[in-house]
């Protein structure tokens, strides 16, 4: 989806450049897309996927803001079960007589 000014025109403040509607003088310093709601209804998938890369997205309704659509934040890292001592403090230090290439080959008759 492109963007776009949307129809409301309102006069520059003195931090916009010359020739900018103040939406997109707004889109331009705060880096943040915009989107309608039709838009967002009709291409949904192309809106979460700028939320999910990390943008947050306005979306407006008659040219009023109505939502802000951002990334959740990572309060923590993810833990990720440690298996190597899962199987250390299941199996101990024993290991088995064959292994399970040797299985592998035997089922195929590569003996």
């Amino acid at each position: 989806m492109p963007l776009r000014p949307h129809r409301f025109q309102t006069p520059l403040s003195d931090d916009c450049p010359v020739g900018l509607t103040q939406l997109v003088c707004h889109i331009i310093v705060s880096h943040m897309k915009t989107t309608t709601i039709r838009e967002l209804k009709h291409d949904t998938t192309t809106v979460l996927s700028w939320v999910a890369g990390g943008e947050t997205v306005e979306v407006l309704r008659r040219n009023v803001l109505v939502a802000l659509l951002s990334p959740p934040r990572r309060t923590s890292k993810i833990s990720r079960p440690d298996f190597a001592a899962r199987l250390k403090a299941i199996y101990g230090t024993r290991t088995l007589d064959t292994t399970g290439s040797d299985l592998v080959s035997e089922s195929r008759g590569d003996s």
